[in-house]
């Protein structure tokens, strides 16, 4: 049975800092950055619903929605990369009038050193890297926060917990990498507590061999399935009566990344769109993981990232 607001509260506005509250934000104002989990990339590479989604479409139907945006979400941003898409002058404007913000940052600093084989399900990386990204990941989190605490002060910040990404290789090569990401989530979940803001544990709804919540071998991304968990252990921090249901769930509605910037350029003036077409040319034969923030613009024409990357 969904919570059903009264009148009264509708029609108030709850300004709180960034410490975890148990008071639903009314009217919700939600902003979502992050990684490719943030943006709702699919095991198949393209956009559909994700967690933000799922969570934006639940407030709708509980309480007033002034607005939702997953503008600052893209697919392979490591924490470096979000800290510096929250600092231009249009995420300080988005950020200013939100009063709800859900930060999914650090898988990618992780998972850009494991080497996954799909077919013979082995998982291999050099912990000294990791220990590095990891201790890169705990700074750049850490100064995301404090910023978001500057840019978005009458908003509350959940921070996103991960789940093992690679259920389907051999459990005898799971350990090692599992430990690496729970230690993220540790250093997640700590400087969540330091930044008073609220961290999101969702590794437990998956589990190590959780292959129907994230069905591809070869990708690290769920379905939406495993997106409702994600939504789900939100509305468990967020509030009491909250809960997407499987009823809920929307119907499948794919956007290729190759749609995205067909999109976009139909959308841009034609000199633009000659140079972009350029600059596509001259990183077509080049599979590198790149990331996003060396392209020219922070939109979806800079994902050139080599999967898996969250």
């Amino acid at each position: 049975m969904k919570k059903t607001m009264s009148a009264a509260a509708a029609g108030l506005l709850l300004i709180a800092g960034n410490t975890a509250s148990a008071e639903p934000q009314i009217p919700a104002a939600y902003v979502a950055i992050g990684d490719s989990l943030a943006a709702g990339q699919t095991p198949n590479r393209s956009i559909d619903s994700g967690y933000s989604d799922l969570i934006a479409q639940e407030l709708t139907r509980n309480q007033p929605l002034a607005f939702y945006s997953k503008d600052l979400a893209f697919p392979g941003f490591t924490t470096g990369d979000v800290l510096e898409s929250i600092e231009s002058d249009e995420a300080k404007e988005l950020l200013g009038q939100a009063n709800i913000i859900t930060v999914s940052a650090g898988a990618n600093d992780l998972l850009r050193l494991v080497q996954a084989n799909a077919a013979e399900g082995a998982l291999s990386f050099e912990e000294i890297q990791a220990d590095y990204a990891l201790n890169a990941a705990r700074e750049n989190v850490e100064t995301i926060l404090s910023e978001l605490e500057e840019l978005a002060p009458s908003a509350d910040i959940y921070v996103m917990g991960y789940y093992f990404a690679y259920p389907h290789a051999r459990d005898s090569q799971k350990q090692g990498t599992a430990g690496q990401l729970e230690q993220l989530n540790d250093i997640l979940k700590q400087e969540a507590e330091q930044a008073g803001a609220t961290f999101v544990d969702v590794a437990d709804r998956f589990g190590e061999d959780a292959v129907e919540l994230v069905p591809n071998s070869g990708d690290v991304h769920p379905n939406v399935d495993g997106y409702q968990e994600m939504a789900n252990a939100f509305f468990e921090q967020y509030g009491e009566g909250f809960e997407v249901e499987d009823a809920e769930l929307p119907e499948p509605a794919p956007v290729t990344f190759e749609e995205i910037q067909q999109m976009q350029e139909q959308e841009e003036p034609s000199g633009e769109a000659d140079e972009e077409e350029a600059d596509s040319e001259d990183v077509s034969s080049d599979d590198s993981a790149t990331k996003p923030s060396e392209g020219k613009d922070l939109d979806y024409l800079a994902i050139r990232q080599a999967l898996p990357l969250i």
